[in-house]
């Protein structure tokens, strides 16, 4: 049995530094769950979803684009909105977008927008390629936790 210490342990030593070297393959794995615009009163619409990272790497949405108009990206801080250029999806974790917190801004809307209507917008991120997201248009009130 001696005579295999060598080449077990050389071949366990192998193993766990090969273990040991994936860090680098990490990358991001992006979903987008949740989407609705509340429908609008007015040409400008917010629109909210949330955005999981199952991957074992950051990554960050650095715009938005749909056909309905230009898109841009918001951050709530305290009772402050701004728009900013790219907000962190962090590994294993998730960016939320919702009412009173970070938003989709809709500008100039190109058509008035009606309950049932579905937008097209396309996320796109700075490591990974683009996500295409559905966002139905929900009544005015509509409550994601209730889903009414």
């Amino acid at each position: 049995m001696r005579r295999f210490a060598g080449p077990v342990a050389v071949l366990t030593g192998t193993l766990v530094l090969t273990g040991c070297g994936g860090s680098d393959d990490a990358k991001a794995e992006l979903s987008a769950s949740s989407a609705y615009i509340p429908q609008p009163v007015s040409d400008m619409a917010a629109g909210f979803l949330d955005i999981a990272n199952k991957g074992g790497a950051k990554d960050e949405l650095t715009s938005v684009t749909s056909d309905l108009g230009p898109v841009s990206v918001h951050e709530t801080v305290g009772q402050a909105m701004e728009e900013v250029k790219s907000l962190d999806v962090p590994a294993h974790g998730q960016l939320v977008f919702k009412s009173g917190g970070n938003h989709l801004m809709f500008d100039k809307l190109k058509h008035t927008l009606k309950q049932g209507d579905r937008v097209t917008v396309k996320l796109h991120f700075a490591k990974s390629g683009p996500l295409t997201v559905e966002m139905p248009v929900k009544s005015a009130t509509y409550n994601p936790t209730t889903g009414h």
